[in-house]
């Protein structure tokens, strides 16, 4: 799978569209009309707990603004933090604090709250089961997304089509004779990892034995989900999907499943609640 790398370039030039979105043709027009300029310490802070990340992206944001403001970091990226805590502490001219606020905000609270969502599915699931994203993503954000999902103790998934073969349903539904895919991506694999996704006991028992790394029970009951990794076992990798959520979870890692791959981590966000105190 490819490496998912937030280097400070990556930031800096994601965080320079942000802004450019934001001020572009004209600036704040609404805090041009403040004619205060003065230095102010302002902090920022969390009005939920949770799990923070994407500081990098809100020191960057401000450095980009005016490179005078200084971002003092109070809590670690990827920390547990508390309703009222100081995640940072910004100092600087108001009126840049000001214009970078919302942009800083979006990233810091987009990211903790992908963080927080994911860490409440893994302490669910427990120890033994990894729970995984998909590529339910906003298009051009799945870097930073999946970057969120790993900061709340989750496991990325493939990062994009040329990752992994996985041959899911509508793929299966194309031909009589399902198998020959899956033969097909064993010869022309080179290195690649191959999953194979199943709604039914039958379906897998077609390419039961044959030699690919993952199978994906999708939608499938927990009692015959437990059947299903009975027999794969030793042989493959197993994964559980479809409609996962947290009432659901425990009892889905409860089949002893290796991993289950949750949507909802990255296509149905809550940003966590974080706000500036002047």
């Amino acid at each position: 799978m490819s490496k998912i790398q937030l280097s400070k370039n990556f930031i800096r030039s994601t965080c320079k569209l942000a802004l450019n979105e934001d001020l572009f043709p004209s600036g704040d027009i609404t805090t041009n009309l403040l004619n205060n300029n003065s230095i102010s310490k302002v902090k920022l802070m969390s009005n939920q707990k949770g799990i923070v990340g994407g500081l990098e992206f809100a020191k960057q944001t401000y450095n980009l603004l005016d490179k005078k403001i200084k971002f003092h970091i109070k809590k670690k990226e990827g920390s547990k933090i508390e309703k009222g805590s100081v995640i940072a502490v910004i100092e600087g001219k108001i009126k840049n604090i000001l214009i970078g606020e919302r942009v800083a905000l979006n990233f810091l609270s987009h990211i903790s709250g992908i963080a927080t969502k994911t860490n409440k599915f893994v302490r669910k699931a427990g120890k033994k089961t990894k729970i995984c994203c998909t590529r339910k993503t906003i298009p051009n954000l799945r870097v930073i997304q999946k970057y969120a999902v790993k900061l709340g103790g989750g496991t990325n998934h493939r990062f994009n089509l040329s990752d992994e073969f996985l041959i899911k349903d509508n793929h299966l539904a194309s031909t009589k004779k399902f198998e020959e895919i899956v033969i097909k991506a064993i010869k022309v694999k080179k290195g690649r990892k191959i999953t194979v996704e199943v709604d039914t006991l039958k379906q897998f028992k077609r390419i039961n034995g044959l030699n690919f790394n993952t199978v994906l029970f999708d939608n499938m009951s927990s009692k015959n989900l437990r059947v299903a990794i009975k027999q794969a076992k030793g042989k493959y990798e197993t994964e559980a999907s479809g409609g996962v959520t947290l009432k659901t979870i425990k009892n889905l890692a409860e089949t002893k499943v290796d991993r289950i791959s949750v949507g909802e981590l990255t296509h149905s966000v809550e940003a966590l609640d974080l706000k500036l105190e002047i």
